[in-house]
């Protein structure tokens, strides 16, 4: 028995796989075709061979169509003709991938108001694959599809619409159909022509942590009309949907724009327009406020003005104003209100008639139900060089100037048995005797290069406060200078003579 040989050529022909259509990502469900081309192979008498990731058996044919596309079917693909004793090249692999999840389309709006007489665009897409055809749907109708009337077009991703209302879209492509999953639903609302306004209560902008403070949407000309309102605020927490927002508490938080807007509640497609923002600052730190003095020296029969001013100016302050009282315990005061501002003043200024020796002032503001109050300002004084038998500062050396190498004594007298020395210098800071002295008793000893331009007062433990006393200090040096200027420029003159 004689056996026969074949021998099969192999052809360079050109074999190519291709897709139809042609997506880089295919979805589960979708029909596709992977077509086997041979250039220049011609027409006709050709068989093909595929390798295909599918465990099934692939056609002899030069098309391979699958119906519905599972992730089974991602892989590699490859063909090759054969034709009588020819055979061709496998081709290149055209690799196929089939995501499982049916995609979503995504809608946005050029806008979410109509213009009285206009259109709203709305952009429909689905990513990231081409070849989709885009269905608009209006309310709950999701089975009706709107037509060229009612939406410009239905063929590419954006369509403009004239009515107000709820609207989805979705993707479609293929024959037959393949849809996406429906869009979140965006609402269009119809512009009304009232204007919305936003206002405080109380009316300020600027406020401190801890102050009570209501934001309100009004509805300008909006009559017997009820609304809803809607809120944007700094905060992620939105407020409800009422016309009122009120912070009990206000802390930094709260810093931010605010508006509103309102919507008509018989008919709820009707809607103001985003009122202009106010905006609110929250200070975390309550604030101190600047208490100044008028004059600093009293003079026989003057009065003392007094002025507070708060740092952030803002309206609806009420002004307390109090005067210090030496605690002999303590390195401080305390303090003693003024007659008249038990409720506060409005004005920013009080004054105090009468005075006739050293006091010390302080001042507080409050506002607000419940009221909340500011820190209280640093103490101020009024000096007067009067000598008061019931408290009274001598020095020693008994002069006005003195020279850095001098030790200086600074006595108290009166009707206490407690004392303590305090000095207020050129750069506004206040010290105790301990802080440059030495307090032995009644007396305060201040040793060399102690002294300090500066003004001294005693304090009494029964809360008193003594004369003042103004002390300059003169450099030794620049005295000793100063000398032998003088008497260089006499030999100097007499050497003319």
């Amino acid at each position: 028995m004689f056996s026969h040989c074949v021998f099969l050529s192999t052809v360079s022909c050109r074999v190519t796989v291709t897709l139809q259509p042609n997506w880089s990502v295919i979805y589960r469900g979708e029909k596709i075709t992977v077509r086997c081309e041979i250039q220049g192979g011609g027409d006709t008498g050709w068989t093909y061979e595929w390798r295909t990731p599918s465990s099934n058996n692939p056609p002899s044919h030069s098309e391979y169509t699958i119906s519905r596309v599972t992730e089974s079917h991602s892989g590699d693909y490859r063909c090759r003709g054969r034709r009588d004793y020819s055979l061709t090249e496998w081709s290149r692999v055209l690799r196929l991938t089939v995501s499982p999840n049916k995609p979503q389309a995504s809608l946005t709006a050029g806008s979410r108001v109509l213009p009285a007489g206009g259109r709203v665009t709305l952009t429909c897409s689905v990513n990231p694959s081409p070849g989709w055809k885009y269905y608009w749907y209006r309310e709950n109708k999701l089975s009706e599809p709107l037509n060229r009337h009612d939406a410009v077009s239905q063929t590419t991703g954006t369509t403009s619409v004239s009515q107000e209302g709820l609207y989805r879209c979705r993707g479609g492509r293929g024959d037959p159909v393949y849809y996406t999953h429906f869009s979140q639903a965006v609402r269009i609302d119809t512009i009304v022509s009232n204007t919305a306004v936003v206002t405080l209560q109380p009316n300020w902008t600027e406020i401190y942590k801890g102050e009570r403070i209501t934001v309100s949407c009004e509805i300008q000309g909006g009559g017997d009309t009820e609304w809803t309102y809607e809120w944007e605020t700094p905060r992620s927490l939105k407020p409800s949907n009422q016309q009122e927002y009120r912070i009990s508490s206000a802390s930094s938080s709260h810093s931010g724009d605010y508006r509103c807007m309102g919507r008509m509640k018989s008919a709820h497609r009707n809607t103001t327009e985003w009122s202009d923002s106010v905006k609110l600052t929250v200070y975390d730190n309550k604030p101190r406020p600047v208490l100044t003095v008028s004059p600093s020296w009293l003079s026989p029969g003057a009065s003392v003005t007094l002025k507070c001013e708060v740092e952030h100016p803002s309206a609806g302050w009420r002004f307390y104003w109090y005067k210090a009282v030496p605690d002999g315990s303590q390195r401080s005061y305390s303090y003693e209100l003024l007659p008249g501002s038990s409720s506060g003043t409005e004005q920013d200024s009080y004054i105090v008639h009468g005075q006739t020796h050293t006091a010390g002032y302080v001042c507080v503001a409050g506002r607000g139900d419940p009221v909340i109050y500011t820190e209280t300002s640093e103490v101020k004084f009024v000096w007067s060089g009067d000598v008061r038998p019931s408290a009274s500062l001598t020095v020693s050396p008994d002069r006005a100037q003195h020279f850095t190498s001098d030790s200086v004594s600074l006595s108290c007298e009166g009707n206490s048995t407690e004392w303590r020395v305090r000095r207020f210098d050129e750069s506004n800071y206040l010290s105790h005797c301990s802080d440059w002295g030495r307090m032995t008793g009644s007396t305060c000893n201040i040793y060399s290069y102690g002294p300090s331009n500066a003004v001294y007062w005693c304090e009494s433990g029964s809360g008193e406060f003594s004369n003042t006393v103004n002390i300059t200090v003169q450099s030794t040096l620049h005295c000793i200078f100063s000398l032998f200027h003088f008497f260089w420029n006499l030999n100097y003159c007499q050497s003319l003579m």
